[in-house]
């Protein structure tokens, strides 16, 4: 018996061997699951509901009186302005609806309210907010991602990423920024997730080259759309934005097209997304712009200060964390929920 014993111990000891490496094999082999885009259950007005603003309040208190009057006037306009609309487009939405009370066509606090929704929709309205995919050139469709730090631009591109998979698309991922510590990771995590491929360059090398070649890949490979990350960069600063130029040049002088120049906001940071906005259209020919953390702001008022100022429609907007909170804007949806009292 106690001659076997060493014997029997050995033989357990292989076999734990033995599986602990099965284990390991099949670990490596296992390939990240891919995000998968589920259908949309919650109503998108009940989403936007959730946006923190202060237009809902001042919509109450206006309803709440049996008369419009002056602390109505005064209730609406520092709402729309703490909405960050801006003083252009608040005086451009006041200023009709007085001249309409004035002449008595507009005799009730509900009537103002719904004359204010209407007119705050009619100036969203008529905008392209479909993204740009021309499936007729010669090479790969070319979308850049550009914005300032922070703005949730890779986030928002890896969001697209799964979404264009979905559609069938053969997607590669670009990764522009070659200067964020952990950037091309972040991008890599993404593109295994979303099913898409990706070029990477080494720390710190120009983007337009691992641009250019990841164009050039896509092309060779019969890609569909390749997806380019940037580095963030403050619309103030001079040689980045230089920079960004070069990016969106020398996009273009491969196999590809640029189709799309998408502009990441942060809903957050209220009227100095318009000076983002107007500087970076200037430097990238910015075609649209994704609108992030709009769940948890009270500055969705930009929106109408984007469009209405400098033309470029907002096409997507972030109502959260999750693969399907990233959505095509919905004009009429977003200005009902800004007014909602429910």
């Amino acid at each position: 018996m106690s001659n076997s014993f060493p014997i029997i111990f050995l033989i357990l000891a292989g076999v734990v061997l033995v599986f602990g490496i099965g284990i390991v094999v099949l670990n490596r082999r296992k390939k990240p699951a891919p995000f998968v885009v589920e259908p949309v259950v919650e109503p998108v007005i009940e989403k936007r509901r959730s946006v923190k603003n202060v237009l809902a309040g001042a919509v109450s208190s206006v309803l709440g009186r049996g008369e419009i009057n002056d602390t109505s006037w005064d209730d609406l306009e520092e709402a729309l302005l703490r909405s960050d609309v801006g003083i252009k487009v608040a005086q451009a939405l006041l200023g009709p609806l007085r001249a309409r009370v004035k002449a008595k066509e507009i005799s009730t606090p509900v009537e103002l309210i719904a004359a204010l929704q209407h007119d705050m929709s009619a100036r969203l309205a008529g905008a392209n907010r479909e993204l740009n995919f021309d499936a007729s050139i010669d090479g790969p469709n070319i979308w850049l991602m550009v914005g300032v730090n922070g703005a949730g631009k890779t986030t928002s591109l890896g969001k697209i990423s799964a979404q264009q998979v979905a559609l069938g698309r053969k997607v590669l991922m670009a990764a522009g920024d070659t200067f964020r510590a952990a950037a091309g990771e972040q991008l890599q995590t993404w593109a295994e997730r979303s099913g898409a491929e990706i070029i990477r360059g080494a720390e710190g090398s120009d983007p337009s080259s691992v641009i250019f070649d990841a164009v050039q890949a896509a092309n060779a490979r019969k890609f569909d759309l390749v997806l380019a990350d940037t580095a963030g960069r403050l619309q103030n600063n001079t040689n980045l934005m230089e920079e960004l130029r070069k990016v969106r040049r020398v996009a273009e002088k491969g196999a590809g097209t640029v189709t799309e120049t998408l502009l990441v906001i942060d809903a957050t940071t209220g009227q100095n997304g318009l000076s983002q906005a107007r500087l970076f259209a200037d430097a990238t020919q910015v075609t649209g712009v994704v609108l992030t953390k709009l769940d948890g702001s009270s500055k969705g008022g930009i929106v109408f200060a984007i469009e209405t100022e400098l033309g470029i429609p907002v096409k997507l907007v972030g109502l959260g964390e999750t693969i399907n909170d990233l959505e095509t804007f919905n004009a009429t949806e977003f200005v009902e929920a800004l007014c909602s009292t429910t």
